[in-house]
């Protein structure tokens, strides 16, 4: 079939997203359609194939997502169903803006070096070696924090996309039960990325323990925190640390059965991601500095999950 010729439409040779370029500025279409095919964050998202195998389908164009979601072939209705999309976005008193906004910060917040110097290489096998001598390994508190935080920005940014209180701690347990395709693969990289690669089996332990045993002030040293903070509820940093204590404990039961139902292990993730990351066994603390500064994949299934409900919502709308 044709491509639909369509006023939102764009060149569609795939871009990497960068951490350094606010991609909130950018067309919805756009930011779907320079969605990449390749690189270090698409090997690391297929490499959990296992933990949830067949979840997650790499969608990319802005197009081809609203014929996926929607199974339109008209090209008048397709239209329709974008330029409604669109508008969605636009609007500031809707919160698909600042979902973004969280995806694409905390991501960039959390990475070890601040930059995306090896998001753009796609090659068959990416050397990690010879990056160690260019990262540190954060502190197993920093560490911590960024998981916990990483887990607030998706119960807010779940919100925000909803059109619910940024607080309905209630209303994300229940999706969270129910979620599929990118928005799964995005807990399942939380899960082993940001919990059991750095943290081993206890990181749900050690996420909540380091919350409770920390101030406002040890958490606003955190640059993953300072970075989304202004969209977290609660009254000043103790507040939100409050917040972020009570929303990660809320969720930490789910996040156990999802390991324990899956048989995850620190060394089945490690032994997955290898066959794409050329890793070294001895050097596994310098892992999550690694996929910190390497991959992106809050923002890239956050623009996924983004673009089904504002097409989802747009199509029952038109």
């Amino acid at each position: 079939m044709a491509p639909v010729a369509c006023e939102f439409a764009i060149p569609s040779r795939p871009k990497a997203i960068s951490k350094e370029s606010p991609l909130s500025k950018k067309p919805v279409y756009t930011l779907v359609d320079e969605l990449p095919n390749k690189g270090l964050t698409i090997m690391s998202l297929k490499a959990l194939d296992f933990a949830v195998p067949g979840a997650w389908n790499n969608l990319t164009g802005f197009v081809n997502t609203i014929k996926e979601v929607t199974g339109e072939t008209d090209e008048a209705l397709i239209k329709e169903i974008g330029d409604r999309a669109i508008t969605l976005y636009n609007d500031k008193s809707e919160g698909y803006q600042k979902a973004l906004w969280l995806y694409q910060t905390v991501d960039s917040a959390s990475s070890a070096l601040g930059t995306g110097m090896i998001a753009n290489k796609a090659t068959e096998n990416i050397s990690f070696l010879g990056l160690i001598n260019k990262l540190t390994p954060k502190p197993e508190k920093a560490q911590s924090f960024d998981l916990t935080v990483k887990l607030v920005v998706e119960l807010v940014a779940f919100c925000q996309i909803n059109g619910i209180p940024g607080d309905s701690i209630g209303d994300f347990l229940g999706a969270v039960k129910d979620y599929g395709g990118e928005s799964l693969m995005r807990m399942a990289a939380l899960v082993c990325y940001d919990g059991l690669v750095p943290l081993g089996p206890s990181f749900a332990e050690k996420g909540l323990e380091t919350l409770k045993q920390s101030s406002a002030s040890d958490l606003d040293h955190n640059k993953t925190f300072k970075g989304v903070k202004e969209l977290i509820p609660g009254d000043r940093d103790k507040g939100k640390l409050a917040f972020i204590t009570e929303s990660f404990e809320s969720v930490q039961d789910w996040m156990l059965g999802f390991v324990g139902d899956r048989g995850l292990t620190q060394d089945k993730v490690v032994t997955s991601l290898s066959k794409a990351v050329d890793l070294s066994q001895d050097k596994l603390e310098y892992l999550g500095a690694f996929l910190d500064v390497g991959t992106n994949y809050y923002e890239h299934t956050g623009v996924q999950t983004l673009t089904r409900r504002l097409v989802e919502r747009a199509a029952a709308e038109v």
